[in-house]
C-alpha cells in the first residue's frame, strides 16, 4: 500500500509486503528529513506501519539491502535522533494503542507510538497518570521518550523514564522478539526455549563487568545522566539489574520497541505554586540549592529573555502579565503537591526562605524579589503551559540568528549551578553571542541555547568551539554533558572525552552485540559523525536563499524571498501543531494523523521548495497543492504555534504562485468572484436555488465545479441588506461604522439589521461606508479572493474598501463588523496585501461588534442588562476570533443579559471554512473536523437551548451536520432588547 512514486528497488519489496504506507516521493521524504534539531538527513523511504508485522518486514528488507532503519514517534528529538538516510518508520499513526492497564498494580502496557498526553487522558478514570511529564507531552510518544530517557519538569519527585519503565518487548535487527525485564531477557515468541535471550543477557553482563570500575569512576553521580548506554545497569554491584535499562536511552540503536510496560502514579490532586522573583540571574541560580530543601515537586527557571518573548506571544501574554511582577531578571516557579494544609505551609516556608536569603520587594538590584503565590488552579495550568512552551518561545525570535540546541541539556551538581551558568555565559560572550536560559533548576539541568546563525560558517565554527569549552566545563564540575534530550548527532562524539575510551569501547560492543550489521539508527551514541558537519545540517553548505517576488509582504522576517523563506524557517519542528486535544491547531492533522496535513509538515514542504530542494517550480506544483489541500486557514497556528508559523498566510502565497503558473479552476472562480456577481445572483435567486430542487442538478454542479452533492448551497435572501449613505441613530450618538460583509448582506441580512438595532439601542449613530468609484458593487474585504490565491484581485477590493474606511479611522471612529473571517482580514492580511499607514490605521480601528460592545461602558447597554430574556446559550467561537484571543468578548457581552446562561462549546474548527466544506474532495474531511468536538456538543445540548455562532460557515455546518439552527450572537442581543422593549 501507500505511495507509488519511484524509489529504490527495495521499496517495491516493502510495498508488496506491508499493510501500511510506503512513501518515497520528494515531498514525503522532505517532511521526515528533520526533527526538532539543527540537522537534516534525507531518507530514502518512509514507512508508516499498520502493525508490528510491518516493522518486522522493514527490518528484514533493511537487513537484506544494508539499509538503515530509524524509529520515529512525534519527531520532536532535539539532537538529531529521529533522522537518517535509510528508512524512517513512523509509529505515531497506527502503533499507538494502550494495550492494558492494571490499576491495582499501577502498571500499564503501551505501544511505542502512543502520545503521552493521550495516555494520561485514557488513564483518567483510574486516578493514575504516567508522571514523566515532558514539555512536549502533547505530541511526544512513549517510544521516543524511552529511546531518549526523557525526564520532565517533575523528575525531582518522579525520576526519569528509566525509573518508570518496568519492561520492554522489542524487535532486534535479526528478527528476534525479546522481552527485557527485571533480571531477565526472554524470548517473546511462542515456542522458544529462551536460549537467545539468556545468551544475550550473559554477554551484556560480561561487558558490564569488564568496565564496572570505569563506570563507577567516570559516570556522573547525577539523576540527569542520559548519555550513552546505561552500563551501570549491567554492573554486578547495581541494586536494579534490569536489562530494559539498556534499551532506555538507546535512541533506537539496539532494538525496535513494540510494547513498553510503565509504572503509574496517583494523580497530583492539589498543587501550590509560588513564583520566586529575582533581580539577578546569578542570585536565582544560587538560591535554587536552598529552595529545593523544601522538597518541591519542581523548580523551573524562566529568564528575562523568555519572559519578554512570551509577553510578545498573544497566547501567553495575559498569563505572564498577571503572574510575573515587575521586570525580574529571572523567576523560579516552585511547585508543591502535598495535601492542602501542607501545601500552604510550604508556600509560607518558601516566602521565609526567600526572606532569609535577603530578598525583598523593597530591595534594590540583585536582592530585589519575593514570592508571588498562584492559588488559582486555572492560572497554575496556564503557567505550566507557558513553561512547557519554553523552547518554542525562545525560537520565536524573528531574526537570522536563533537559539541553537547543542549544549542545551548539560547537568551539574546543584551547588555548582550558579558558577556553571556564570562561566558558560562568559564562554558565550567570548564567541560573540549570548544564551537563553530556562527549565529544570531543581536538578541542575538548564536548557541553554546560544544564539547563532547556522547558515554562516563562522557561527558553525563558534558552535564547535562553544561545545568543546562547555563540555570541558561540565566535566570539571563532575556533571553530565547529556542531561535530558539524549545524544543523537550533537553530543555522541563527545562520549570519549567525557567517559574515556574503555567505556566508549563497551558502548560499541553493546551496539555490535545487538546489531552487528549496524542497521538500527546508525551514527547515534557510537561511531557518530562530527556534530558540526554542515552536510548534515538543515542549513547546509548548499542551502539556497534566493530572492524572488512574492504576492504578500513578508518584510517582518529577515532574509531572501522578501522574508517568506525566513517565515517558513520559523518552524523549528518541535511539533506543537501535532497535539490532538486543546485549542484549535491543527484540525486537519487531528482528523488524519498524517504528517502531510499538519502545520509542521506544510512548513517543511515550503522551506524545502523555496530553498530549491524539491526541484524547480515546487512551490506551484501539484504536490504542494496537495500538501495545502486540507489546510482550512483557521489561523489557529497564528496564535497557538509559539514560533508564530502562520500557515493560513503562507497558504495564500503558495496558492498565488500556483495561480500564476496554472491559472484558476471554474470552482475557484465561482467562489472567489462571489462579491462581484452577488447583486445579479440575488436578483435571480430562483435560478440559483434550482440546484436544490431539480433532480440531477446537484450532480451536475459536482461535475462542472467539483462541488459535493451531499451539502446544499446557501440560499440567497429575497431581501438583501442595502445600506444607504445616510447614518442611522440619534444625531448626537457616538459615531461608529458598520461594515456589512458579503455573506451576511446577501444571505442572512437580518443579522446586519439586528446589529444596527443593537447599536442604535446602545446610543450609537451608525454610518455605512460607501465606495468612491461609480461601481454599484458593495464594498468587500477581499477574503474570497485570498482564499484561492487571487491576491491581485483582493488588493483591488481592499483598495476600494480602505479608501472608504480610512477617513473614519483617521477620526478615531470604530469600524465594526459581524463576520469574523471578513473583519479579521482587516486586522491581519490587510497589512500584508496593502502595507502602509492607512492599512495600519484601519486595522487599529477595526472590531467585531460584540468585541466592541464588551469594551464599552455598562451604561450604554441598559436595554441589554435590563432584559427579561431567559435561556441557555451554547456558543461556538469562530477560529479567527480564537486566533486573535477575542472569543471571550462574545461570552462577556452575552453574560450581560441577566437571564441567559452562556456555555462556551469547547470546540476546535467547525471544518466548513468557506468553500472547503462544499468541495467534493474535502467534504468528508470537513465533516470529520466537525465531529471532533462541535457537532457532538451541539447534539447533546438541550433542544430548548440556543445555539450561537458568529461565523457564517459555522452556522451552516451546524445546520447541516446537527440539524440545529444556529444564530449569530448579535441576534441574541437584538432579541433581548426586543423583549425588554415589549416589557416596557
Amino acid at each position: 500500500m501507500g505511495d507509488r512514486s519511484e524509489g529504490p528497488k527495495w521499496t517495491r519489496q516493502l510495498r508488496d509486503a506491508v499493510a501500511g504506507d510506503v512513501l518515497s516521493d520528494a515531498f514525503s521524504l522532505g517532511r521526515y528529513a528533520t526533527d526538532a534539531s539543527a540537522y537534516q538527513m534525507m531518507p530514502q523511504a518512509v514507512v508508516v506501519p499498520a502493525n508490528v508485522a510491518d516493522v518486522a518486514t522493514v527490518l528484514d528488507v533493511a537487513g537484506e539491502n544494508d539499509i538503515a532503519v530509524t524509529a520515529r514517534g512525534g519527531g520532536t528529538s532535539q539532537c538529531g535522533q529521529a533522522i537518517n538516510t535509510g528508512i524512517v518508520v513512523d509509529t505515531s499513526r497506527h502503533l499507538n494503542r494502550l494495550i492494558s492497564v492494571d490499576a491495582e498494580a499501577r502498571r500499564c502496557v503501551v505501544e511505542p507510538g502512543l502520545v503521552l498526553d493521550e495516555l494520561n487522558r485514557l488513564l483518567e478514570p483510574t486516578g493514575l497518570w504516567f508522571p514523566v511529564d515532558i514539555s512536549t507531552g502533547s505530541r511526544a510518544t512513549i517510544g521516543g521518550m524511552a529511546g531518549n530517557n526523557s525526564c520532565g519538569s517533575r523528575s525531582l519527585r518522579y525520576g526519569t523514564m528509566r525509573d518508570n519503565v518496568d519492561a520492554i518487548t522489542g524487535l532486534l535487527a535479526d528478527g528476534s522478539v525479546l522481552r527485557f525485564e527485571q533480571g531477565a531477557i526472554t524470548d517473546a515468541g511462542c515456542d522458544s526455549d529462551n536460549a537467545a535471550g539468556s545468551t544475550l543477557l550473559s554477554d551484556l553482563h560480561s561487558i558490564g563487568e569488564r568496565v564496572a570500575d570505569e563506570v563507577a569512576a567516570r559516570f556522573p553521580k547525577l539523576q540527569r545522566r542520559v548519555g550513552g548506554y546505561n552500563l551501570d545497569a549491567l554492573s554486578p554491584n547495581t541494586a536494579r539489574r534490569n536489562p530494559a535499562d539498556i534499551l532506555i536511552g538507546s535512541e533506537g540503536t539496539l532494538a525496535f520497541s513494540t510494547q513498553i510496560e510503565l509504572k503509574l502514579a496517583p494523580r497530583m490532586v492539589r498543587r501550590a505554586v509560588g513564583i520566586c522573583h529575582f533581580g539577578s540571574f546569578h542570585a536565582a541560580m544560587d538560591a535554587a540549592r536552598h529552595l529545593v530543601e523544601l522538597a518541591p515537586v519542581s523548580l523551573e527557571l524562566m529568564d528575562r529573555t523568555m519572559i519578554a518573548l512570551g509577553r510578545d506571544i498573544p497566547i501567553y501574554r495575559d498569563t505572564l502579565d498577571a503572574l510575573v511582577r515587575g521586570d525580574p531578571d529571572a523567576v523560579l516557579i516552585t511547585e508543591f503537591a502535598e495535601d492542602g494544609r501542607e501545601n500552604a505551609r510550604r508556600l509560607d516556608q518558601l516566602a521565609g526562605v526567600m526572606a532569609d536569603l535577603g530578598f525583598g520587594w523593597d530591595k534594590a538590584s540583585a536582592k530585589w524579589g519575593g514570592v508571588v503565590p498562584v492559588p488559582d488552579p486555572v492560572q497554575q495550568v496556564a503557567l505550566t503551559e507557558v513553561r512547557k512552551a519554553g523552547l518554542n518561545i525562545m525560537m520565536s525570535m524573528k531574526q537570522a540568528g536563533k537559539p541553537v540546541s547543542f549544549v542545551e541539556d548539560c547537568a551539574v551538581p546543584l551547588e555548582h549551578l550558579a558558577d556553571y551558568t556564570a562561566r558558560l555565559t562568559r564562554i558565550f560572550a567570548k564567541h560573540g553571542t549570548t544564551g537563553t536560559w530556562y527549565a529544570h533548576a531543581a536538578v541542575g539541568c538548564l536548557h541553554v541555547r546560544p544564539i547563532l546563525n547556522l547558515k554562516q560558517d563562522k557561527d558553525v565554527a563558534a558552535m564547535r568551539a562553544i561545545a568543546e569549552e562547555a563540555f570541558a566545563l561540565v566535566r570539571d564540575f563532575k556533571g553530565s554533558h547529556s542531561g535530558e534530550h539524549g545524544d543523537g548527532i550533537v553530543r555522541s562524539e563527545f562520549h570519549t572525552f567525557m567517559y574515556g575510551r574503555p567505556i566508549v569501547t563497551a558502548f560499541e560492543q553493546i551496539k555490535d552485540r545487538f546489531d552487528p550489521q549496524g542497521v538500527m539508527n546508525p551514527g547515534k551514541i557510537v561511531r557518530p559523525p562530527k556534530m558540526d558537519d554542515r552536510q548534515l545540517m538543515r542549513f547546509g553548505p548548499h542551502y539556497r536563499d534566493e530572492a524572488r517576488a512574492t504576492a504578500l509582504d513578508w518584510s517582518a522576517w529577515p532574509g531572501a524571498v522578501s522574508g517568506f523563506q525566513a517565515a517558513t524557517e520559523m518552524c523549528n519542528n518541535n511539533g506543537a501543531c501535532r497535539k490532538q486535544f486543546g485549542g484549535v491547531m491543527c484540525p486537519s492533522f487531528r482528523v488524519t494523523g498524517d504528517e502531510r496535513h499538519v502545520t509542521r509538515g506544510r512548513a517543511n514542504a515550503l522551506r524545502l521548495a523555496l530553498s530549491g530542494q524539491l526541484g524547480a517550480e515546487a512551490l506551484a506544483s501539484d504536490a504542494m497543492a496537495e500538501a495545502m489541500s486540507l489546510c482550512v486557514s483557521c489561523k489557529a497556528c497564528r496564535r497557538e504555534c509559539p514560533t508564530g508559523v502562520d500557515m493560513a498566510r503562507m497558504k495564500i502565497e503558495a496558492q498565488a504562485a500556483r495561480v500564476e503558473k496554472h491559472g484558476l479552476s471554474l470552482r475557484d472562480r465561482l467562489f472567489s468572484d462571489l462579491p462581484r456577481y452577488a447583486p445579479l445572483a440575488s436578483r435571480v435567486r430562483w435560478l440559483m436555488a434550482a440546484r436544490e430542487r431539480l433532480p440531477g442538478a446537484a450532480y451536475l454542479t459536482g461535475t462542472l465545479f467539483g462541488l459535493t452533492a451531499k451539502r446544499p448551497l446557501p440560499a440567497w435572501s429575497a431581501d438583501p441588506f442595502g445600506a444607504t449613505a445616510d447614518p442611522v441613530g440619534e444625531g448626537d450618538g457616538r459615531p461608529v461604522v458598520l461594515f456589512a460583509d458579503t455573506f451576511n448582506r446577501w444571505f442572512e441580512p437580518q443579522i446586519v439589521r439586528d446589529g444596527i438595532a443593537v447599536l442604535v439601542a446602545a446610543g450609537y449613530r451608525v454610518h455605512f461606508p460607501q465606495a468612491d468609484d461609480p461601481s454599484p458593487r458593495p464594498l468587500c474585504c477581499g477574503r474570497t479572493y485570498l482564499s484561492v490565491g487571487r491576491v491581485d484581485r483582493a488588493r483591488e477590493e481592499m483598495q476600494r474598501t480602505i479608501a472608504a474606511l480610512a477617513p473614519f479611522a483617521a477620526k478615531g471612529i470604530p469600524i465594526l463588523g459581524l463576520e469574523p473571517s471578513c473583519l479579521m482580514t482587516f486586522r491581519d492580511e490587510l497589512a500584508a496585501v496593502l502595507p502602509g499607514e492607512r492599512s495600519t490605521l484601519v486595522a487599529r480601528q477595526t472590531f467585531l461588534l460584540d468585541e466592541f460592545l464588551a469594551r464599552e461602558p455598562e451604561g450604554r447597554l441598559g436595554a441589554i442588562t435590563r432584559s427579561t430574556m431567559r435561556g441557555e446559550i451554547h456558543l461556538h467561537g469562530h477560529c479567527h476570533q480564537k486566533s486573535f484571543g477575542i472569543d471571550g468578548a462574545t461570552v462577556a457581552i452575552l453574560d450581560k443579559v441577566p437571564g441567559l446562561s452562556v456555555r462556551p462549546i469547547q470546540s476546535g474548527c467547525c471544518g466548513m471554512a468557506g468553500s472547503f466544506g462544499y468541495q467534493a474532495e474535502t467534504y468528508e474531511a470537513s465533516m470529520h473536523m466537525a465531529e471532533l468536538d462541535l457537532l457532538p456538543a451541539v447534539r447533546s445540548a438541550p433542544s430548548s437551548s440556543i445555539i450561537a455562532a458568529a461565523g457564517t460557515s459555522c452556522r451552516h455546518q451546524i445546520a447541516h451536520g446537527a440539524g440545529r439552527e444556529a444564530v449569530h450572537p448579535v441576534q441574541v442581543l437584538a432579541q433581548a432588547i426586543r423583549e425588554n422593549d415589549a416589557r416596557t
